[in-house]
Parts: C-alpha cells; structure tokens; sequence
C-alpha cells in the first residue's frame, strides 16, 4: 500500500466521470476545511493480508491527523501511486472498515466518491508535516 497524507486547509471536489463501471450514480460537489487527507493506493499484493494492511494504514493515519492537530479525515483513493492495483471491490471494503474505524475513535471522516474522476481543489500550508509519504508494507 501507498500512502500519501496532506493537511490541507481547504480539500474540494467533484465528481466528473465514472471510471469504475459498478460504482453508484453519484453528482455530487464538497468542501472540508482543516482535513487530513489521504490519498491511499492498495497493491495487488496487498489482498492477501488486507486486515493488517488496513490496521497499519489507520495508525498512520491518526498519528499524521495528531500531528496536524485535527479530527477530519478524508479517504481518497488514488491509483496513481503503483503499477500494481487491487481488486476494487476490496479497496472500496478497506475504506468502508477504515472509516468506521476511525469514527469510532472519535474523528469526522468523509470518503470521497469511491470509482470516479474527480476534479479537486486545495490548499495546503507548507510546514514538514503538512505531506507525509508512506509505503506501507
């Protein structure tokens, strides 16, 4: 798994096009202010142990989230950071597990529309911990 994090003062979207067939009919548009961002790509290799993987990721996560001083979340899938891609019902079950997860220890969690193209805005302020890259493996 990859895993890119970004505090972000403001994260926009919108959906543009679906990319993924199965995914629901979805026209939908959305700010989040002071969020954590995670753009997260799960492996192919990565099916095979996906609970561990999904344990190691909300570690992550929530240290990066503590470190920025927030309790946002935002789930953002984004293949672009691999060759190697998962099964997307899988990925789209990792979210699912993953944000219940961390409601329930306390943050506001949003996933971005899972199986689309999406046109994003945001702005992210430039101190160290601001981007945080992880291979998780």
């Amino acid at each position: 798994m990859k895993l890119l994090m970004v505090y972000a003062d403001l994260f926009g979207y919108k959906t543009t096009k679906k990319g993924w067939e199965n995914a629901p009919d979805i026209d939908e548009e959305k700010e989040i202010n002071d969020a954590l961002v995670a753009f997260i790509h799960l492996e192919k290799e990565d099916e095979e142990r996906l609970s561990q993987v999904e344990t190691k990721m909300i570690k992550q996560i929530k240290w990066a989230a503590r470190k920025n001083e927030t309790d946002k979340i935002v789930l953002h899938s984004f293949a672009h950071l691999s060759e190697s891609k998962a099964n997307p019902e899988l990925i789209k079950e990792l979210f699912d597990n993953a944000e219940q997860r961390l409601v329930n220890a306390g943050y506001e969690v949003y996933q971005t529309p899972f199986g689309y193209f999406l046109d994003l805005h945001f702005k992210a302020p430039g101190h160290s911990l601001a981007r945080i890259f992880k291979d998780i493996s």
